[in-house]
């Protein structure tokens, strides 16, 4: 092994980070870090009529958000043009590579022999050893790779094992189009070599690529990394995964309430796993991880599974780090307009409060914030269909009661409203729901809530007995 492991994460500006992108950063990362090397992000950002510095920005945000932050500046592919061009031009004089003045319309008709004959189309070779002084004129030329016509090219994969490839499948690929741009071949080899990659870890839509890129590396005598080529994600039903099944950007997973701690526990599971161990702390998975334990087949996604983490990761959160999360992602909190005239103090004070109960019943930060609406609601609360079919004449009249009795409270604690409902409810004979479900009613304007005591004390005397005059009103 290499002295420093060296791991790169080389997304193409799309507009965002895609789930399945953000399973590659991770393993990339997980593995620099349990190897004690680096990771480093490439912005491959050669198509620049899809380029936009919004859709590169995006896919940095996505990897802060989720933790995976690359160890240096990220790189430019399409700023190293002028290098990628120097390593064409050096291959041709090594003779390992060739101008190409074949025409467009040459190249069609290769095209047509080669679906007439059912074959794959494949350039014939006609400037390989061809002297540039017979080109014709006005012709701009490409640069190709001089490929081995013979033999096999070897890929030793640290998921895949060992591949071979016939070399008379691979084709004298262009390195350099006749307008002096780069292909992404020639790039990617280019980048790889410079920045110092040891291990080049990948889906493996890009296994036939491993093939190609192998042999401009030995034409350049260039040390070949280790290469993983990592199964796709696929749908709950085996299929291609699409929008449908999650195929989404990293944040629209976090506007949907995720917590980064949980995405990443979760893509790690997909096509990894330690023993039968569900929940890994991000520590457990740095000492843990090692790409050659990656599954061959396509792993599946699944939003449930991916609920069920992130409610344990909810409940493993400290109440202070729930609460400041909900701060930065104010998007999630009730709507604007029942937080004005309350300052940051206020509503952190008030979720704090709150947070032990509300966080043992969400599942999703949406969830949590949900339920939590109750303590910022405007008076008086709209109630919803079940809250407000228990608020008959019947329940308003026990409000009237349990109103005046909570008034009474010496200390406006948990405990002591706790005591008073059960006294006045074994008195009158009830159940203690009886008592405690108009009055959640009549607090949350919701039949679900953290414990109604627990409601009592974080509203306030005021605020409480304030809501329960409203609704008996």
């Amino acid at each position: 092994m290499p002295d420093r492991v060296v791991t790169r994460f080389a997304p193409s500006p799309t507009g965002y980070l895609h789930i399945g992108g953000a399973r590659t950063a991770l393993f990339n990362w997980l593995y620099a870090r349990g190897k004690g090397g680096k990771m480093l992000l490439r912005i491959e950002d050669t198509d620049r009529e899809r380029y936009t510095p919004e859709a590169v920005q995006a896919i940095i945000d996505g990897l802060a958000w989720l933790g995976l932050d690359a160890d240096e500046a990220p790189i430019s592919q399409f700023e190293r043009a002028p290098r990628h061009r120097e390593v064409a031009e050096e291959l041709v004089r090594r003779g390992r590579a060739y101008y190409c003045y074949a025409t467009s319309e040459e190249l069609e008709e290769m095209r047509e022999r080669a679906r007439a004959e059912k074959r794959p189309p494949r350039y014939d070779g006609r400037w390989r050893d061809r002297d540039p002084s017979e080109a014709p004129e006005g012709v701009k030329p490409v640069i190709r790779l001089k490929a081995p016509l013979d033999g096999e090219t070897h890929v030793q994969d640290m998921v895949q094992g060992e591949i071979r490839f016939p070399n008379k499948d691979l084709d004298d690929l262009v390195l350099l189009r006749s307008d002096g741009t780069p292909t992404y071949m020639l790039a990617v080899v280019v980048d790889d070599h410079d920045m110092g990659v040891t291990h080049i870890i990948r889906g493996d839509d890009h296994l036939t690529n491993a093939a190609r890129q192998t042999l401009i590396y030995d034409a350049m005598s260039w040390p070949v990394p280790q290469m993983a080529h990592i199964p796709l994600i696929h749908g709950p039903d085996g299929a291609k995964l699409s929008k449908r099944h999650g195929a989404l950007g990293v944040e629209a997973y976090r506007g949907m309430g995720y917590l980064p701690v949980a995405l990443r526990n979760y893509l790690a599971r997909l096509g990894w796993s330690h023993g039968d161990d569900e929940i890994m702390s991000t520590e457990d998975m740095v000492s843990w991880f090692d790409i050659v334990d990656v599954n061959k087949g396509a792993a599946r996604f699944d939003f449930a599974k991916l609920e069920a983490l992130n409610g344990h990761w909810i409940r493993a959160s400290s109440d202070t780090d729930l609460v400041e999360t909900l701060m930065v992602e104010r998007d999630f909190l009730p709507n604007g307009v029942i937080l004005k005239g309350r300052d940051d103090a206020f509503v952190r004070a008030q979720l704090l409060a709150a947070m032990p109960g509300l966080k043992d019943r969400a599942k999703t930060l949406v969830e949590l914030a949900d339920g939590a609406a109750f303590l910022f609601a405007e008076r008086p609360l709209s109630l919803d269909e079940k809250a407000a079919a228990l608020l008959t004449d019947e329940g308003r009249a026990l409000l009237v009661e349990l109103a005046a009795v909570l008034a009474s409270a010496s200390d406006w604690s948990a405990p002591t409203l706790e005591g008073l409902v059960r006294d006045f409810a074994e008195k009158n004979g009830l159940k203690l729901g009886k008592a405690a479900q108009p009055l959640r009613a009549a607090l949350t304007g919701r039949t679900t809530s953290p414990g109604v005591f627990d409601v009592l004390a974080v509203l306030g005397r005021e605020e409480a007995l304030g809501r329960l005059h409203d609704q008996i009103k």
